[in-house]
């Protein structure tokens, strides 16, 4: 069963080919984690498959399907008075039990009455996961959720995925804004520049000639892996040999290649 899933994807805007014929699918709790150079097509790609963007080829979602969409930035009015506990029942309303469980689930507990324009970075980002994971989503669709934060928040923002997916199955399908760092327990990796140049388990990812030439060597070429330490709350490191993966329908060392 796949949750989402796109044939032949194209996007254009205007003259400019953005998207050239991309075939991708998510299925049900996996985490697949997208790089790409600016300009690749990353989120054009994430809002084509929320039918958010204009597009041709298909688009296939499962029935009753239900996202969470974590965007990129927040466009609100820094005037607008809107505290946490507003914005998070919108558009749904929720009991104050569940805001408050909601926020302690991802780390900010008791924040309900500050202002969403108070917030830093790092705080806001939770509370728009936390509105996310509130419709009980099949998938969360995450587009550059640690850029601009510092090492140790994008860390703990990872480790955070990685657990809610293994409290509630949720699949995740995350842009990552750093070409070198994905999430260890990401299942696949997938390379965009436009179209998909390579995709597969990211330390299999690291070592594809087509991953080296789009990305050079930074990092010596290859992907840092955020490691979550389950033993240690607050440790985290690089692991570049293993990673934390579910059984999905990619052999174990395989990786796919496109031209």
């Amino acid at each position: 069963m796949t949750l989402i899933k796109a044939k032949d994807l194209t996007v254009r805007h205007g003259a400019h080919l953005v998207l050239d014929q991309v075939n991708i699918s998510v299925a049900p709790g996996e985490i697949v984690t997208i790089v790409g150079p600016n300009g690749s097509g990353k989120t054009s790609l994430l809002r084509a498959l929320l039918g958010l963007t204009p597009s041709k080829g298909k688009v296939t979602r499962k029935a009753g399907l239900v996202v969470g969409y974590v965007p990129q930035k927040l466009a609100l009015d820094p005037t607008l008075p809107l505290p946490v506990r507003s914005f998070l029942n919108l558009p749904t309303s929720h009991t104050s039990q569940q805001v408050a469980d909601m926020l302690d689930r991802v780390g900010v507990p008791g924040i309900e009455a500050r202002q969403i324009a108070a917030l830093s970075g790092g705080q806001l980002q939770r509370v728009l996961l936390a509105r996310a994971l509130l419709e009980k989503p099949d998938i969360l669709i995450l587009d550059e959720p640690t850029q601009g934060l510092d090492q140790m928040g994008e860390a703990g923002f990872y480790r955070l995925i990685e657990d809610v997916r293994r409290d509630t199955g949720v699949a995740v399908l995350m842009v990552s804004h750093d070409l070198h760092v994905v999430m260890s327990a990401s299942d696949r990796v997938i390379c965009l520049n436009g179209h998909i140049c390579c995709e597969g388990k990211p330390h299999v990812v690291q070592n594809a000639p087509e991953y080296r030439a789009l990305f050079g060597h930074g990092t010596q070429g290859a992907l840092a892996l955020y490691q979550h330490a389950h033993d240690h709350d607050h440790d985290c490191g690089h692991d570049h040999g293993h990673d934390h993966h579910h059984a999905h329908d990619t052999a174990p060392d395989e990786v796919e290649h496109a031209g």
